[in-house]
């Protein structure tokens, strides 16, 4: 099977046939259609992520088909599944039975620790892949596996902030943007300096203010996300947030959040970060998409075309999503 596989950190992603993988009983062989690239990605491939078992094969917003030859569990062939970064966990120490099976120590992740969806097959455990609808196209599906999940994720952490922003106007956030408008709450876009396009693009999806990421909208915020890696915009989105707000940090890896004065934390704001993602995130997103079908805007660049997909997501050249279709 063709794949594009991160051989050592910082090195452009290099075409590979690999063997297919051989069906099994407990995993389920994914026929894949597309993948979205993710930022995680661009952490995986330049090596700013603990322990990558180089070679390693990206990519952990999948949609395809079960193969006639994978079946299994309650998934029969052909059934359209998406498989998100979460790719095991341990379902017995205290994380796992509290619910909280996003900080398992023995837990597992797509395109980091396991095989990833830059490739036209992968195996899964089926306990944590989705079904999904057959209707939407695979490319359109895809970034709901993460972008999707983890906005979702952050934004229960903000509670019931009336007005929230949004620092880095991402895959991420276009998603989340739309569940804002959805629960009638107000959104603030902030963008890094002179990203007109993404303020636009804020603005398109009902952003009450949309700036740069050094300035501040007219009112206090209740909550604030912070999707950019860019350790900077935690003092500038505290700033922002009124007395008792809450400021989420939702990536996975971040640059060194600088000193600061107390201040700017105390009057009860909060500082949290989202670590993964749990099953019943991504259950609750899809059943939130069912009921308001999210509108995703996505970029389709051919598997081939992996190293582009993740440079112009390096430098923002493009809104929304990039989507690597297999048989493009």
């Amino acid at each position: 099977m063709r794949a594009m596989v991160s051989e050592r950190p910082g090195a452009p992603l290099v075409p590979h046939d690999l063997p297919r993988p051989a069906p099994a009983a407990d995993r389920l062989l994914i026929e894949i259609e597309a993948c979205a690239v993710c930022r995680t990605d661009l952490h995986v491939v330049d090596g700013e992520l603990p322990g990558v078992p180089y070679p390693v094969v990206p990519g952990h917003q999948i949609v395809g088909r079960v193969a006639k030859d994978g079946a299994a569990g309650s998934f029969a062939a052909g059934d359209r599944v998406g498989v998100p970064w979460l790719g095991y966990a341990c379902g017995h120490c205290r994380y796992c039975v509290s619910g909280r099976e996003n900080l398992c120590d023995r837990a597992a992740f797509t395109g980091y620790t396991l095989p990833g969806g830059y490739a036209e097959c992968v195996a899964v455990d089926p306990a944590f892949a989705f079904a999904l609808s057959g209707e939407a196209s695979a490319a359109d599906l895809a970034p709901l596996l993460c972008a999707g999940m983890i906005g979702y994720r952050a934004l229960r952490m903000c509670g019931e902030a009336e007005h929230v922003g949004l620092y880095g106007f991402g895959a991420a956030a276009h998603l989340l943007a739309q569940v804002l408008r959805h629960q009638g709450r107000a959104f603030y876009a902030f963008t890094r300096a002179g990203d007109t396009a993404a303020q636009r693009s804020a603005e398109a999806l009902g952003a009450r203010w949309a700036g740069d990421s050094d300035r501040r909208p007219d009112r206090a915020l209740d909550a604030a996300i912070v999707f950019a890696p860019v350790g900077a915009l935690v003092p500038a989105a505290l700033r922002a947030v009124a007395k008792g707000g809450i400021v989420v940090c939702a990536g996975i890896h971040m640059s060194d959040i600088p000193a600061m004065p107390y201040s700017l934390l105390w009057e009860e704001r909060q500082l949290r970060s989202v670590a993964n993602l749990t099953r019943a995130d991504g259950a609750e997103l899809l059943a939130f998409a069912a009921r308001f079908p999210l509108q995703t805007r996505v970029t389709r660049y051919p598997l081939a075309d992996a190293n582009r997909a993740l440079e112009d997501l390096r430098e923002g050249r493009f809104t929304g999503s990039a989507v690597l279709c297999v048989d493009a």
